[in-house]
C-alpha cells in the first residue's frame, strides 16, 4: 500500500507542477510582470510549500535532523536534480535569461545560512534575521517588477514576451483555476508521498538526518522537478531557472526561519562538516549559466544529475 501511495503523490505533484507553470507564466502575461519574477515568487513559494510543511511537522515532533535535512538536501537536489534531469529532456536555454541579481541574493543566503548554522542552533534571533533577508528579497523582486510595469505603460509597442504555450488572453478564472490546483495539488502530492516513503525508509532503521537529507528532501524536491521539466519541454527557461533560484532562497530563509520561531533547531554537527559546504558547491556549480550565458545542453545535465547521485551514495554509506 505504502508504495501505490508513493506512486499516486507523484503523479499529483506532475499534474500540479504543470498547472501551476501555466498558471504563473499566464499570469505574468496578463498583468505585464516578466515570467521571472513570477517564478520567484508565486511559482517558488507554491513549490516549497511541502518543505516548509515538513519541517514545522519535524520541529514539533522533536526530530530536528528531519527539519534541517529537509531544508539543506532539498537545495542541493534542486540544483544537481531539479536542473540536472529536465536538461537531459531538453536543453535549457538559460544564456537568454537575467538571473544575475537573484542568483547572487541566493548565494547571500547561502552564506548566511551557514554563518547562523555554525552557532550550533537556529534560535528566534536567527528566525527573525533569516526573516528579514526574505523581506528584502522579496521587496527587491516586487520593486522590479513595478518597474517593468511603469515601462511597458510607456512603450506600448514593447514585445509581449514569447513564451511558448502560453496565451496572454486567457480569461482569469482559468488562471486562477491552474494557480489553486497547483498550489494544492503540490504540498498534497507531496505529503502523500512524503508520509508513506518515510514508513519504507524506517523499516530499514535509518537516521532521522539521513532520512532528512535524502528521502525526505528528495521527495520535497520533486514539485520543483516536476515544474521545471515542464517549463524546460515547454522552452521556458526563465521559469525553469527562477524556479530553482527563488525555491532555494525561500528553503533557507522562510522555512528555517518560520521553523525556528516555533522550536529551536539545534544543527548536527555533520552538516557543518561536509552538507552545508556540498548546498554552497553545488549552488556555485551553476556560476557559468548565469554569467557566462551557457546553456544547460544535455551534457551538463547528465553531468549534474551524476554528482547529486554520487552524494546520494555518500551520504547513505
Amino acid at each position: 500500500m505504502e508504495w501505490a501511495l508513493v506512486s499516486l503523490g507523484l503523479v499529483i505533484l506532475l499534474l500540479a507542477g504543470d498547472a501551476l507553470v501555466r498558471g504563473a507564466v499566464n499570469m505574468s502575461l496578463r498583468v505585464g510582470i516578466p515570467a521571472l519574477i513570477v517564478s520567484l515568487t508565486i511559482v517558488a513559494f507554491g513549490t516549497s510549500a511541502p518543505e516548509l510543511l515538513i519541517s514545522l511537522q519535524a520541529a514539533l515532533k522533536g526530530a530536528p535532523g528531519i527539519a534541517m535535512g529537509n531544508v539543506v538536501g532539498s537545495n542541493t537536489a534542486n540544483i544537481l536534480l531539479v536542473l540536472g534531469v529536465p536538461a537531459i529532456l531538453a536543453t535549457l536555454h538559460t544564456s537568454h535569461c537575467n538571473t544575475r541579481k537573484t542568483y547572487l541574493y541566493m548565494i547571500a543566503a547561502s552564506l548566511l545560512f551557514i554563518a547562523l548554522a555554525s552557532r550550533g542552533v537556529f534560535t528566534f534571533g536567527s528566525g527573525l534575521i533569516l526573516l528579514a533577508a526574505l523581506i528584502f528579497v522579496l521587496g527587491d523582486a516586487f520593486h522590479q517588477a513595478r518597474c517593468h510595469r511603469r515601462a511597458a505603460k510607456a512603450n506600448v509597442q514593447e514585445d509581449e514576451e514569447d513564451v511558448e504555450g502560453a496565451d496572454p488572453d486567457m480569461p482569469w478564472w482559468r488562471i486562477i483555476v491552474f494557480l489553486v490546483l497547483g498550489l494544492i495539488g503540490l504540498p498534497l502530492g507531496a505529503d502523500l508521498m512524503v508520509d508513506n516513503a518515510e514508513i519504507i525508509a524506517r523499516r530499514y532503521g535509518v537516521s532521522d538526518v539521513v532520512i532528512g537529507l535524502t528521502l525526505v528532501a528528495l521527495g520535497t524536491s520533486l514539485p520543483e522537478l516536476a515544474t521545471t521539466v515542464m517549463a524546460a519541454l515547454r522552452r521556458q527557461a526563465d521559469v525553469a531557472l527562477g524556479n530553482v533560484i527563488g525555491s532555494n532562497m525561500f528553503n533557507l530563509l522562510a522555512i528555517v526561519g518560520i521553523t525556528s520561531l516555533v522550536r529551536p533547531i539545534p544543527v548536527d554537527p555533520k552538516f557543518l562538516q561536509f552538507d552545508l559546504w556540498v548546498m554552497l558547491g553545488a549552488s556555485i556549480l551553476i556560476v557559468p549559466f548565469v554569467f557566462l550565458k551557457q546553456d544547460i545542453n544535455r551534457v551538463w545535465g547528465v553531468a549534474l544529475t551524476l554528482l547529486y547521485l554520487l552524494y546520494i551514495l555518500i551520504v547513505l554509506t
